[in-house]
This record gives structure tokens, sequence and C-alpha cells, in this order.
């Protein structure tokens, strides 16, 4: 028996590392599911206020898990169904994130997926790119990008807001910013199939349009997981999700309770759940940035925006007409007026192909006001 083969000659300090290399993912990614069934088990999110931050903070690991395992399985099936797969599992985790809140009793939950899909636009239109532009810019000075690409997903990202967010305030067949059933459902399809067109033209008929004109860096296609790594992280996957599902019905009540006690708007649930999704891949949009790849973090930024609407838009509108769950989508005059603002302002700041960091510093401006009206609307 050699020295690797022998489990008991690992020195205890050393086994975070042995785990790494034998399944190839980090301890912690493998961790946070297994505590989140065990959290859901014991019922820790209602044993008082220790027992909710407890079951807070593992539901946080459990998303970044859970997206974790999804990039691992993405990257190894490859495209275009790496793509699938990891919005998919973003997507199931937003979505029952929002239905469990919409299924609960502290307060009127029906607008809560629009806010949550509006914050998700705007911290990706001005949060997350305003930021890549910024630390880009100030490290690299004038960064470079594919024009093409960029402004195909917009073209596809401003249909989609509009036809979701906006158009619902307009229509007569339904009080209020809501859609009649056939309306439901007719801009369902249309936001599913815009996005998975935009999937194709993205990974397969012109997939030249979202890579950039200089050369890669030499970190730029790492290896791909193996076999036994990509079936460990996808078993993990389907055990993340399930303890996201089951601790956020569980802590539905308990998080909406508070905000509205504190007095603050419930659109600020929708701020948190956006956030929380979006935070893995916010992070490694603003690592690309850092490095001078700029297109991967407008990649990762816009296909971010237009999976938000395209599958979770879709996923909610099934949810809504099967459990008969009221669903407002249009925004207020004040949400038209910074969605406008942002999809103008993106398509001046983008629409040359070279960034500096005044966009970066436009864009997070619009951020800031973005959260300053929300908090005090």
């Amino acid at each position: 028996m050699t020295h690797a083969d022998d489990v008991s000659a690992v020195p205890p300090q050393s086994t975070k590392r042995a785990l790494l290399r034998r399944t190839g993912l980090p301890l912690w990614s493998l961790a946070f599911p297994l505590l989140g069934l065990a959290a859901v088990a014991i019922g820790l999110a209602k044993l008082g206020l220790v027992g909710t931050i407890a079951a807070t903070v593992i539901l946080i690991g459990a998303v970044l898990a859970a997206v974790h395992h999804a990039e691992v399985v993405a990257h190894r099936v490859g495209e275009p169904f790496g793509t699938l797969v990891l919005a998919v599992a973003v997507t199931v985790i937003e979505v029952s994130l929002i239905v469990s809140l919409m299924l609960s009793d502290a307060g009127d939950a029906s607008s809560l997926a629009r806010d949550t899909v509006f914050a998700a636009i705007m911290i990706i239109l001005n949060g997350i790119v305003g930021l890549c532009l910024l630390a880009g810019g100030l490290r690299h000075g004038e960064q470079r990008f594919t024009l093409r690409g960029v402004s195909t997903a917009l073209s596809v990202l401003t249909a989609m807001v509009v036809l979701s967010l906006v158009l619902p305030n307009y229509v007569s067949s339904a009080p209020g910013p809501t859609y009649a059933t056939s309306q439901l459902i007719f801009v369902a399809i249309v936001s599913l199939i815009l996005y998975l067109t935009f999937v194709l033209v993205q990974t397969v008929r012109h997939r030249e349009y979202f890579l950039p004109d200089e050369t890669m860096p030499k970190d730029a296609h790492a290896e791909p997981p193996s076999n036994a790594t990509a079936w460990t992280a996808f078993g993990t996957l389907l055990v993340s999700l399930v303890g996201v599902v089951l601790l956020a019905k569980g802590l539905s009540v308990t998080v909406e309770r508070a905000i509205l006690d504190a007095g603050l708007p419930l659109a600020i649930v929708g701020v948190v759940i956006a956030g929380l999704v979006l935070a893995p891949e916010s992070l490694a949009a603003y690592r690309a940035a850092k490095r001078n790849r700029l297109q991967t973090s407008l990649n990762l930024a816009l296909g971010s925006a237009l999976a938000t609407i395209g599958l979770t838009i879709p996923s909610v509108a099934i949810v809504s007409l099967i459990l008969d769950l009221p669903l407002a989508l249009g925004i207020g005059p004040k949400g038209i007026t910074l969605l406008i603002l942002s999809l103008f302002t993106i398509t001046l700041s983008l629409g040359t192909g070279r960034t500096t960091i005044l966009g970066g510093a436009v864009h997070l401006v619009i951020f800031a006001a973005y959260l300053f009206t929300t908090i005090v609307p």
C-alpha cells in the first residue's frame, strides 16, 4: 500500500486538500448542501433568532454551492448545454425563493416576482456592469470588447423587459398592472423563445460575436473536470437545490415579516433575492474585468439578465396559473423611468466597443439612485 492509498496517512491539516484532490471540489461546496438538509430536518429556522440567522447563513452557502456545482457540470458538458445547465439551476433557486414568499401570508407578495426580476435587471445593468467597467478601467485604462455580441444581447433584453415589465400597465383585458391569462401565457412563451434563440446564436450560430478580438489569456480555457468530478457535482447540485427550496420555504415568512415590521418596502425582498442569486456571477464578472477580459464580464452579466427574464418569468407564470396566485408584473412610473435611463445609458456606454471608468461611474450612480429610491420611495 502506498502513502497515497493510506487514508490514515493524511494528516488532519491536509484533509481539506486531500478531499479536493479526490473529488475535484472544494470542501465548502460539499458541506453546505448537507448542512442545508440537516437544517431542514431539525427545523433550524424555527429555533428563535439564533436558529434563523444560522439557517440564513446555510441558505446562502447552499445557493453558492449550487451555482458552483452547476458551473462544474456546465464546464464538463460544454456548450450549448452547459449554458442551459447553469441557467436552469439558477432559475430553480430564484423561482423557489419567489414562490416560497408568494405562498406566505406575511404580506401582499403578488408583486414579488416583478420586484425580483426588476431588481436583477437593475443590479446587472448598473451594479455589475458599472463595477466591471470601473474596476477594469482603473487597472487597464481603455478596455475593448466585441460590439456585435453585446448589441445582440441588448436588443433581446430590451424586447423582453418591455414585454414583461412595462406592457402589463397598458393592456385593458385585466385590471391593474397584470396580464390576462392568455396574455400571460403568450408573454411567457415568447420570452422563453427569445432566450433559447439567443442561446443558440451565442453558442452555435454566431459564437464569434461573443469572443474577444484580442488573444485570450492563458487561463481563459481551463481543463474540463473529470467524469467523476462532474457526476459528484451533479449529485451535490440536486442536494443543494432541495436544501435551498426547503430552507427558503421555512425562512420566507420570518424574512418577510421582519422587513415589514421594520417599516421597509416589500420591494427590498426582491432586491435581497436578486442579489443573493446573482452574487457568484457578479464576482466572476468582476474578476474577469480586472484580468482585462471585459468580453467575458459582459457575457456573464447580460447572459444572466436574459436568463432572469427568459426562464424566471415563464416559470413563475406557470406556478401562478397552476396555484391560482395573483401575479402583478407591471412596474410603476418610477421603475419605468429608471429602466429607460438604464437601457439608454448602457446603449451609449457600450455603443463603441470601448469603455473607460466614466461609464462605470455613471452606471454605479444610477444603481445607487435605484437602491435609495427603493428604500425611500
